[in-house]
Parts: structure tokens; C-alpha cells; sequence
């Protein structure tokens, strides 16, 4: 019980690696005398390997969260590979009325998570993954979201002004109805299922161009006229 709180208050202090190394191994040690150093370290890390597995927020090798612009993150609400650091995927998360305008979120996993009525206005979206998410009433105006993916995922209610929707990986299930604005987004290389793709060169916001990209929001999106 002991080993598991301590190595649990690593992980939450987002100081696994040397709290790990000088408490945990101790503790191990202290529970089973006649174990060595090199067995409480075996012992410690896989415990370390087996909490991170079952969902337990992953660090960076300096012993700070990975990614730290926002508590929701840190915390477990998110995950990413910046850095070509290896994190847990988090899955099932409320992220309600968050607000992650601004930052920088390459690569950040919302996978199955809640996120209704949240700001990403401004940020950095590329290759993040909304795989299965609610993203109701969330703001993605000017937004990169170019390679991501958003398989399954809704977005009744989103705002995708001028958002970057470039080779973003949408499946049959993907549901834009509902959306609000997407004037001046970029689809472009984004295959739509095809009542999709009509519902959204139908909307009365398809229109414009992308100011970073220069792209026209309908040719991007293929529509016959």
C-alpha cells in the first residue's frame, strides 16, 4: 500500500523519475529486506509501466508533465507526443468550457473525451486527435487542424471559421451538421462522405477564402458550383 501511494504522489507531482528512484525502490526494498538493488528497481519500473498503462498521467523525462499551457492537460485531460515523448492516451475525459485558445497543441490526444462548448481559437491542432469526441459548441475559429483526426467525433454547434482542415482524417461516422461557420476554412485533401460534403457546400457560411492559406472554402471542399 505503501509503494503504491508513494508512487502515485510521483506521478501526480509529476516528479516520477527521481521521487521513483529514491522512495519507491526504497520502499520495496524496506517491504522485502532481502531483495537487491537491481530487483527493486525491476520491480519499481514495471509498477511504474503498469500505473502509466492503466491510464495514469504520463511525464517527460525531466520529471515535468509534458505538456504545461493548461491544468486540464496535466492533469490527464489530454495527451501528446511533442517532443517524441510517448504519453498515455486518456479516454472518457470532461473538458467542458475549457479554454485552450492560443497554444500550442501538436499532437494532443482528446480521444474519446467531452468537449462541449471550448476554445481553441488560435491554436496549434495539427495532427491532435478528436477520435470519437464530442466537440459541440466549441470554438476552432483560426485554428490549425491540418492531419488530424476526427473520426466519429461531432461538431454540432462548432465554429470552424477560417480553421485549417487540411488532410484531416474524418471516417462515415464524422457529423458536421449542426455546424456553425465555415467560412474561410480549408478542406483540402479532407475526403468527406458525400452527404457530408453536401451538407457542408450547402451551408450558408461556404464561402471565402483561408487567410493563411489562400485557399477558396469551396473549391477546397469540391462543391459543383
Amino acid at each position: 500500500m505503501r509503494v503504491t501511494v508513494l508512487l502515485l504522489t510521483a506521478l501526480l507531482a509529476g516528479n516520477a523519475d527521481g521521487f521513483f528512484m529514491e522512495n519507491v525502490q526504497q520502499s520495496w526494498k524496506a517491504s522485502v529486506p532481502q531483495m537487491s538493488q537491481k530487483a527493486a528497481t525491476a520491480v519499481a519500473t514495471i509498477s511504474l509501466v503498469s500505473a502509466i498503462a492503466l491510464g495514469a498521467p504520463a511525464f517527460a523525462a525531466d520529471g515535468g508533465a509534458s505538456v504545461g499551457a493548461n491544468a486540464k492537460i496535466t492533469t490527464g485531460g489530454a495527451s501528446t507526443l511533442q517532443s517524441g515523448r510517448t504519453i498515455a492516451i486518456t479516454r472518457g475525459v470532461n473538458l467542458d468550457r475549457s479554454d485552450f485558445s492560443l497554444q500550442n497543441l501538436k499532437g494532443v490526444a482528446f480521444q474519446q473525451s467531452i468537449v462541449r462548448d471550448s476554445n481553441f481559437k488560435g491554436s496549434n491542432l495539427v495532427g491532435a486527435s478528436f477520435f470519437d469526441a464530442t466537440l459541440d459548441g466549441s470554438n476552432f475559429e483560426d485554428a490549425d487542424m491540418s492531419m488530424a483526426n476526427v473520426e466519429m467525433a461531432q461538431f454540432n454547434r462548432a465554429n470552424l471559421k477560417n480553421t485549417i482542415m487540411r488532410e484531416v482524417y474524418v471516417s462515415g461516422a464524422t457529423l458536421f451538421e449542426g455546424v456553425l461557420d465555415i467560412e474561410g476554412s480549408d478542406w483540402t485533401d479532407t475526403y468527406l462522405r458525400k452527404d457530408q460534403q453536401k451538407y457542408l457546400c450547402e451551408h450558408p457560411t461556404a464561402k471565402g477564402t483561408n487567410p493563411v492559406t489562400g485557399v477558396d472554402t469551396r473549391e477546397s471542399l469540391m462543391c459543383k458550383n
